[in-house]
């Protein structure tokens, strides 16, 4: 039987409890023997119910069948331990913690389900539902009624219990009496009453500001109370507005939960798929949504969802304390998580809001889905088996639907400076970049989650090729790889305790300069780091540009009386991995506890993964080892089940208390040795302007590019500032040029940047300046731009 949840693996869309799915052309479907609908309540009930379950799907043909027949077995093995005694309804789940109220909950949905679906082997099984009833009863009687205090985790009494309630006593209506339903009902009411909703605040903001609403708006439908539902959608509306700090969308396409931290990818997944569900709900009737704002949540799947997504996953750096929460269940059941796991939950909500958006929308979105699917072959989509009978009816019904052409991935460049992230695309890969500052934390910790991500703010890197690499970070990299050495971060060796910095205390570096300018395509991007607990002190650049990444890092300094180091790359080798390494054409050994001091290098290649270009040639450490881990580790939840997978790591030891130290790396995603060494034998290639503590630049004069990042004003090669800021230049070839500034302090109140080139004329401009002089050199003055976000402000010239 299975242990504990984490308090939102079960309600992640892509979950194995009651999950929405794609609705029917009737817009509803009845249960067995029941009546169509009365009213206008009963007919939200019941497409709500057709929603929970799926509709349009054959239970004989895959992937249902599987899934409905395991679906069964994790029902009957969850009656079969079943005992209504006093303190607990499952010996392992004491009544006394609240999780235990709420995961009590879900193995009684899972038995509702395989009681209501079809091909469970339980289905319409008498004995079953009458066990499910005193199940019911049981909860009802020892913790969740109306005489009873919440303890605890607030969540487990205002979301995770109600909603699971709700679901049930939807699915199982005709099959409750009136005195069960009314009981449902009250405990609801006392647990999410009509004040939880009253100010947007505290935990009533962002993707739990949903979840209580869909709470009060199902509660609505089944007590048919139009104030419930009325309050519910209006509820909504302060989700829907652009913020300027805390919780919510931004601007940029940013989301930010818990004030601090980038969660696109779990709150944001939860919050778009609670979305998805009301907006598809109500759609139609007399409470649909119509709130204008709510085009923004249409937006943000193309604004804020779609760039995280790549082949079905979605990225860590904007998943939090999810990305530690890997099969903390001890059966074969268990919640595998994971970034495609989480990406397939939210393809599965994509879908859904489709159908309560414009007809144009909506198939331009089931394209994108239909592409994710196509090139999830890691993890596919509709083998996944923590998805829902209803997700996978959804997603089957996008796969087959001939009308549907699939998007490829994009080519572009987006940087998302309200919560420090960025995600470069180029044909053929994809990276992201994670980053933090006085407004955005290193990483969250909580509920005993996430132990060890203590550097995953600092410059983390990671990448994906289109057709190799998918499954680096899914495959047991979080539990097994070294915490101290996640690719591209320069840290402090100094030891760390587990949840260092506090749970739920979200530790910020005090450092403003965290952010770049972008043009669409190519980037500059800078990060001030200052280190979790330590003395480190480092400024780190990334020059995002056609095949490859600039890496630079200056600055270095530390007096913790450990060793500092930037790690180049930790490539997760999986369980048997022998990929060879190649080092200025020379291959390295491929035994496990390899290691080596590689001086004088200019290059290396990892075989299947990609190259890496050291200019003017560096020492390099290596290192291959097997590293061996458990999910316990890094989340109380998890299994204690040891896990091993093998690395191929390369770094740059600073050494101890360093002074000042600087390295510099091209990342060449998918390169072969031969396009690495040729990059390497180029030593034209790039040009470093500067690489130290007041300002790291590039020249790529084959791209037209020149860029840098000015932490402290001066002058860098034909750039200058008198102000900290970020300057991107790319001259196109046909006489033009684009220029790309920002303000990634958002402190500079006026700014001049001077580019010594001729320049004829301007050709657009933002109103952010306000006088632009050309002739032998082009001068522009800014206005205010602390009000603009750390946003890139693009001017567009004709050469001189």
């Amino acid at each position: 039987m299975s242990g504990s949840w984490s308090r939102r693996s079960f309600l992640r869309l892509s979950g194995n409890t009651f999950l929405l799915g794609s609705v029917s052309s009737t817009g509803f479907l009845a249960p067995a023997g029941s009546a169509f609908a009365a009213d206008a309540y009963d007919a939200l009930r019941l497409k709500w119910r057709g929603m929970l379950l799926g509709t349009g799907f054959a239970p004989a043909a895959a992937p249902f069948a599987e899934k409905l027949a395991l679906l069964g077995t994790q029902a009957g093995e969850a009656r079969s331990t079943m005992a209504a005694v006093n303190g607990s309804l499952w010996p392992d789940l004491p009544l006394t913690v609240s999780g235990s109220i709420t995961n009590s909950y879900a193995r009684l949905a899972t038995m509702a389900q395989a009681y209501a679906q079809p091909g469970t082997g339980l289905t319409g099984d008498t004995a079953l539902i009458a066990e499910i009833k005193t199940g019911l009863d049981h909860l009802y009687a020892q913790s969740y009624n109306p005489s009873k205090s919440q303890f605890g985790n607030w969540w487990d009494f205002q979301i995770g219990s109600p909603q699971l309630l709700l679901d049930i006593s939807t699915v199982l209506h005709d099959q409750l009496s009136a005195t069960q339903l009314a009981n449902h009902l009250a405990a609801v009411d006392k647990f999410v009453p009509d004040s939880s909703v009253a100010n947007y605040t505290g935990t009533s903001t962002g993707a739990n500001r949903v979840d209580l609403c869909r709470s009060l708006a199902l509660r609505g439908v089944l007590g048919k109370n139009d104030a419930k539902i009325t309050l519910a959608r209006s509820a909504l509306s302060p989700v829907f507005p652009f913020v300027t700090n805390g919780d919510g969308f931004y601007v940029d396409g940013s989301f930010v939960q818990h004030t601090y931290l980038a969660y696109t990818g779990s709150y944001g997944a939860v919050l778009l798929g609670g979305l998805a569900s009301l907006f598809a709900l109500l759609n139609g009737s007399a409470w649909a949504v119509n709130d204008t704002n709510r085009q923004i949540i249409l937006d943000s799947v193309e604004r804020s969802y779609a760039p995280f997504l790549y082949n079905g996953a979605m990225m860590d750096a904007v998943s939090g304390r999810s990305t530690s929460r890997g099969n903390p269940r001890t059966n074969a059941y268990g919640f595998q998580g994971g970034d495609h796991g989480r990406g397939h939950g939210v393809l599965a909500s994509i879908a859904l809001l489709g159908t309560a958006a414009s007809s144009a929308e909506n198939q331009r979105w089931r394209g994108l889905v239909k592409g994710w699917i196509q090139r999830d072959y890691y993890s596919p989509v509709l083998t996944d088996t923590d998805l829902s009978v209803a997700a996978l009816a959804r997603l089957k019904a996008v796969q087959d639907d001939n009308a549907v052409t699939a998007i490829a991935e994009p080519t572009a460049h987006r940087l998302f400076p309200a919560m420090d992230r960025a995600v470069h695309r180029r044909p053929g890969w994809a990276a992201s970049i994670s980053m933090a500052s006085k407004r955005m934390g290193l990483y969250e910790t909580g509920n005993g989650e996430n132990l060890r991500g203590w550097h995953a703010g600092a410059g983390m890197l990671q990448w994906w090729g289109d057709t190799y690499g998918n499954g680096q970070y899914t495959d047991a990299f979080w539990p097994t790889v070294d915490p101290y050495r996640l690719p591209g971060t320069t840290v402090s060796k100094k030891p760390l305790a587990d949840a260092e910095g506090g749970a739920w205390g979200l530790p910020r570096p005090d450092a403003n300069w965290v952010g770049g300018a972008t043009d669409g395509e190519y980037a500059a991007l800078g990060q001030f780091i200052r280190g979790l607990s330590s003395t480190l002190y480092a400024k780190k650049s990334w020059f995002c540009l056609a095949d490859s990444i600039v890496c630079l890092t200056g600055a270095v300094r530390g007096a913790d009386g450990t060793t500092v180091e930037t790690v180049v790359e930790n490539r997760n080798l999986g369980a048997t991995g022998t990929q060879a390494l190649t080092v200025d054409g020379a291959a390295q050994s491929t035994a496990l506890g390899w290691s080596a001091t590689l001086t004088g290098t200019d290059w290396a290649q990892i075989a299947g993964h990609g190259g890496y270009v050291f200019p003017g040639g560096a020492t390099v450490k290596a290192l291959r080892q097997a590293r061996t881990g458990s999910w316990h580790d890094i989340n109380t939840g998890g299994t204690t089940d040891p896990i091993t997978r093998r690395y191929l790591t390369l770094w740059f030891d600073h050494g101890v208390d360093p002074v000042d130290a600087a390295c510099a790396y091209i990342l060449m995603p998918g390169a072969t040795t031969a396009a690495t060494s040729a990059r390497a034998a180029a030593t034209g290639w790039l040009t470093v302007l500067a690489n130290d503590n007041n300002q790291q630049g590039v020249a790529i004069s084959s791209l037209g590019v020149t860029a840098v990042n000015f932490w402290f004003a001066g002058t860098v090669g034909t750039l200058t500032a008198d102000n900290p800021a970020c300057v991107l230049v790319r001259e196109h070839g046909d006489g033009t040029a684009t220029l790309c500034v920002s303000d990634p302090m958002r402190m500079q109140a006026a700014l001049t940047v001077t580019w010594n080139r001729p320049v004829a004329s301007v050709l657009s401009k933002p109103a952010t300046v306000t006088s632009a002089t050309t002739g032998s050199a082009l001068t522009l003055t800014f206005g205010d731009l602390t009000g603009k976000a750390g946003t890139t402000q693009e001017i567009k010239v004709v050469l001189g």
